[in-house]
Parts: C-alpha cells; structure tokens; sequence
C-alpha cells in the first residue's frame, strides 16, 4: 500500500480566525497570525486499486489575490490537477476509484476528468451542484457498521475506509487507510491546519456547527487511542506528515511555523473568488454589477458564505 500527495496549489495562508473562530466567534482571533496554506489530495496505490481521494481544483480557476485583511489565501497554482497526479506517477486511466470527502470544488473539481473510475459519495452529498452531470457516482449508506469510535462506515477495499464525518458540510466523509500499523486519516476539511486539531478549534466554515463538533470529538478521540498520520489538504502540514509518517500526539504539537506574506497584489480583474468553494464571481456575467456593490448581506450563491470570504481575483 502506498499513499502519495496531489500537490497543485502552494504558497497560501489562513489567518487564525478563519481556521480557529468556528464556536468562539472570529473577532476572538487575531488575523495577523497566519497560518501556511497549500492545495494538495492524494492518490492511494493498493496494488490492485488506484484510489483518488479528493480530485481538486477545476482546472484554470483563479486562486484569488491575496491581501492583509483577507481570511484566507488560497494560494497560486502549481499546475492543474490531472498534470500533478501525473506527476505523483499515475495516468488518469490507471485510477479505478475516487473517495470526495465532500463537495466543495476544491475536492470535487476534477471529478469529471475520471469519466471510468467508481465515484463514492455520501449519499447525502449526492444531489449537490458540484457533482451535476456525471453518470458514475456510486452513492454510500455506510454498510459496514461502526469502524472503532466512528458510528457509521463502508469499507472499500482491504484497509481502506469511508467513514461519515457530518459537520463540515452535510455529507462530509473521511477516509482512514490501514497500512504498517498505522492509520492514516485522510480528513477533507475536519481542519484546515493542524494547529486547529491540536487546540480542539473548529473553523468558520460549517454547514452543522453541532455535527461539526461531534465529528472533531471523534477524530480527536480516534487519534489519542490509535497511531495516526494526520493527513490534510488546506497546509503543507499534510504532506509533510504523510512523508515522515509522523504520528500525531495531541499532548507534544509539532512546532508551529508561521506565515509570513509579501502582499504586492497584482492587477485586479474586478473578479473576486470565495475562499471557501472556489465560486467566481464575474460582473461580467451579473450584469456589470461589481462585487463592491453587492449588498451587504450578499452571499456565495454555491456555498451561503458572506461577502468577507471573498478575495479579489
């Protein structure tokens, strides 16, 4: 069994009320602390699977222009996502199955590249408007019975798991891969950095702020009880955990490294992208009317987010 990062997107940050607000409120948290930010799935090689994880950012969207009072940055492309699974050493004809732990584009982007591979999908994350058009989703109702301390799971293959994570968004999943004697949590957006995970903070970016809390409960819990590799898509903390196989100990966090950003902003498009799923918005296409003079209580028309999670493209 092999575990290896898609990494497509570097170089972004997430100011600590983006990743650490979600219950005591944003205004609690300083924003000029960041943390660093990257894009990144993952491919698992079975041997006789090649499993997706996730399958970002459709290709050519903009990533947004970062600036000192933006939340979060994404971050600026490597390359498209299909280029960097290449680059990890797999074709997209070799992939047999794709695991989206949930909706949002920047996990669900590509899924239309792997028009053969089984697509398994909580099946209440089914109907959303990111998943539209594709005849080869293979919806989930966790068969399998608890999976340790998760009530609810489906196993894929041999050491392979899909366990549900409501919270995030309401069909939010994991995947935990059994392999050496570890486990390796492949979590979505559980957290954004790991910092979250080990001071028990939930982001600002839920769909059930209740499930949301239950589910970090149980990763937490999960992690303290078993040796976990904590592996993530918004930091580079993901991929560096998964290349050390380094097993997370909730009580000795790994050292925090910071952020620090040059904010020379390049020409503005008058386009402006959320942080959160990736939409655009174009004044182009909302008849000229630019995102300055939305109103306030404007929000992302895909994910309900609010103006603030929006960054100039």
């Amino acid at each position: 069994m092999k575990i290896k990062a898609v990494k497509f997107v570097k170089g972004g940050f997430y100011g600590q009320p983006f990743v650490f607000g979600g219950e005591e409120g944003a205004e609690k948290f300083d924003n000029n602390i960041r943390y660093r930010g990257s894009l990144q799935n993952y491919v698992i090689d079975t041997g006789s699977d090649v499993i997706l994880v996730d399958t970002g950012l459709p290709a050519g969207s903009p990533t947004g222009q970062p600036s000192k009072d933006a939340p979060a940055f994404v971050g600026t492309w490597i390359c498209p996502y299909v280029e960097a699974l290449e680059k990890a050493g797999y074709k997209k004809e070799q992939v047999t199955k794709i695991l989206l732990t949930h909706r949002h584009s920047d996990h669900s982007g590509e899924l239309k590249s792997f028009p053969n591979a089984k697509i398994y999908v909580n099946r209440d994350e089914v109907g959303a408007a990111e998943l539209e058009g594709l005849s080869n989703i293979v919806p989930v109702d966790f068969t399998s019975g608890a999976y340790y301390n998760f009530p609810e799971s489906e196993k894929i293959v041999d050491g392979v798991y899909y366990i549900k994570a409501k919270g995030h968004t309401n069909g939010n999943s994991i995947v935990i891969v059994e392999n050496d004697g570890l486990f390796y949590m492949i979590h979505g957006d559980i957290t954004y950095v790991d910092e979250a995970l080990y001071q028990n903070k939930l982001s600002v970016v839920f769909d059930d702020k209740a499930a949301a809390r239950e589910t970090l409960n149980r990763v937490r819990e999960f992690i303290s009880k078993h040796p976990t590799v904590y592996v993530s898509t918004h930091t580079p903390q993901g991929y560096e955990n998964l290349e050390a196989n380094r097993v997370m100990d909730l009580n000795n966090p790994v050292e925090t490294i910071f952020e620090e950003f040059d904010f020379n902003a390049g020409m503005a498009t008058g386009k402006y992208i959320c942080s959160i799923c990736g939409y655009v918005y174009d004044p182009a296409e909302h008849d000229g009317v630019s995102f300055e003079d939305l109103p306030a209580d404007w929000k992302c028309p895909r994910c309900k987010q609010p103006k603030s999670k929006f960054n100039p493209a």
